[in-house]
């Protein structure tokens, strides 16, 4: 049984919601913070607090976990040496998802910020 297994599905195949994860949180570490649709937001947000909390322990394992898991090689040495020793203090929460109050123009989705906490 799967009882309390949430998972963000973003009604994309497995493979393209890998990649999709990959990406955006390759984008956030890289820049700090993001605009995207706010399903978006909250299905990478657990996937980059993960990756954060691995950062605060840098050792051969935990970069190869996190390589496995970012789309760059310069991302994870920004996450080893500049996002993860910033956090080292700091128990969780790494991330803020802000609303935003227009849809996007087109299909009027709403969309968010995800942004690392200073």
């Amino acid at each position: 049984m799967r009882h309390n297994k949430h998972r963000y599905k973003l009604n994309v195949s497995p493979s393209h919601r890998i990649s999709l994860m990959r990406n955006l949180a390759t984008a956030i570490i890289t820049h700090g913070k993001i605009k995207s649709t706010h399903a978006k937001c909250m299905a990478i947000r657990p996937y980059v607090e993960k990756l954060i909390t691995l950062a605060k322990v840098d050792s051969v394992a935990n970069r190869r976990r996190a390589s496995q898991k970012l789309a760059d090689k310069q991302a994870v040495a920004k996450l080893f040496t500049e996002v993860g020793p910033k956090y080292v203090d700091r128990k969780g929460g790494y991330t803020r998802v802000l609303k935003l109050a227009d849809g996007r123009v087109g299909d009027n989705a709403k969309m968010s910020y995800i942004a690392l906490v200073d």
